[in-house]
């Protein structure tokens, strides 16, 4: 009976699992600048992010990859590129969600306001994360997710049962 009270024990803790893992989940738009270092233009998106920091913060997580001295990240901006059939000729290059900008200029603030809400206002299911997508070479890894859970309560089940039998085992010898 202790056994079986520990078994039950474990599957209550196995249902709330999927609550855990979503509900880590952030809610953030991830907006992605491939920038150089001391590239006078980037210089500019980077100070027109943080004057927009207070009213947006909460919308976005900006993800910063410097492009000119790390040739990771060059590789990644290219693979980006390639994602979205375009060519980066320079920098900065900003993506949120499916819409990028290649270069800088104040004249695409409000449309860059704009998207963060946009994006923000979708379901976290529905929104394309390129960075994701390119790093796993997948273009639905973000439907993925769920499925990976599923398939890790599968397995605790599973295991939950094998020890749930050899103890059953065990008690009977």
């Amino acid at each position: 009976m202790k056994h079986f009270k520990l078994f039950i024990v474990l599957l209550m803790a196995l249902a709330f699992l999927p609550m855990g893992v979503f509900a880590k989940e952030d809610k953030k738009v991830n907006l992605y600048l491939f920038r150089g270092e001391g590239c006078p233009h980037c210089q500019e998106a980077e100070e027109f992010f943080d004057s927009i920091k207070d009213e947006y913060g909460k919308y976005y997580n900006l993800v910063d990859y410097e492009v000119w001295y790390n040739e990771d990240n060059a590789k990644l901006m290219e693979k980006v590129a390639k994602y979205f059939d375009q060519e980066v000729s320079g920098v900065p290059y900003i993506i949120i969600g499916s819409k990028t900008w290649s270069g800088y200029t104040s004249e695409y603030d409000e449309e860059i306001k704009a998207e963060i809400k946009s994006e923000y206002a979708k379901t976290v299911s529905d929104r394309t994360d390129v960075i994701k997508e390119v790093k796993n070479n997948k273009t639905n890894s973000k439907k993925s997710s769920g499925s990976d859970v599923v398939a890790l309560i599968i397995i605790v089940i599973v295991v939950c049962g094998a020890i749930f039998g050899v103890i059953k085992l065990r008690k009977q010898s």
